[in-house]
């Protein structure tokens, strides 16, 4: 029998529920070193009631991995079909990737763990993370091309944003001192400040035109956490 609409929302509401609680045992024992036993305590849950929204915890990374993933490309394929400057996109882009690995998915670490998928799981994930990457390198190759962007290897590039943005993960805490928007603002000027080719002023978007950006029931860009 299929789920309904709001059955599916309050699945993906409780496993989202559990991926936040499983990020706190992972930022204290590492996430190797815990298991689904960790996570169902952590979360005062019956260790069999975990396991029937996660198999195991090779379904839970995978799950992390995969909602990461839908989120970012969904907010890069709306930004490209924007008649924007090469700088604005590749702004847009940075800004939301920050800000949805940050605030509105728990779990982020586990995202950087793609190498802890088995083979089988970890094909589709790398396929979806190759599309994201593909259009991130097309942005900055378009401002390259248009001389907007001073002359570097795209690729290179490329893999210097994604994993620069990809590490705030590692380090950003949920409630402190910071807000999130001012620290995806900052990573997106930086980065795409350093491509820019002198002389040339950028054209970065205000926040009105980032608030699309974030998703929905997540606080606007100018909220504290």
């Amino acid at each position: 029998m299929s789920l309904s609409p709001s059955q599916n929302n309050k699945t993906l509401r409780r496993r989202r529920e559990i991926l936040e609680g499983a990020s706190r045992v992972f930022r204290e024992r590492g996430l190797h070193a815990t298991g689904m036993r960790d996570i169902a305590a952590e979360l005062d849950m019956h260790v069999g009631n975990l396991y029937y929204y996660f198999r195991n915890k090779q379904d839970l990374l995978a799950f992390c991995q995969q909602d990461a993933l839908d989120g970012l490309l969904s907010r890069a394929r709306t930004v490209r079909k924007e008649e924007l400057r090469a700088d604005t996109q590749l702004f847009k882009l940075i800004y939301a990737h920050v800000h949805l690995l940050n605030y509105e998915l728990p779990a982020s670490l586990a995202h950087l763990e793609i190498e802890a998928l088995e083979p089988e799981v970890r094909q589709p994930v790398l396929r979806q993370r190759d599309e994201y990457e593909r259009l991130l390198r097309e942005t900055v190759d378009e401002g390259i091309q248009s001389g907007l962007f001073r002359q570097t290897d795209p690729k290179v590039a490329t893999l210097a944003i994604r994993g620069a943005v990809n590490w705030t993960v590692k380090w950003f805490r949920p409630g402190g001192p910071a807000k999130i928007a001012e620290i995806a603002r900052q990573f997106a000027e930086y980065l795409v400040m350093g491509l820019l080719t002198p002389g040339i002023p950028p054209e970065f978007p205000d926040s009105s035109e980032l608030a699309f950006l974030v998703g929905s029931g997540s606080p606007s860009p100018e909220q504290r956490l």
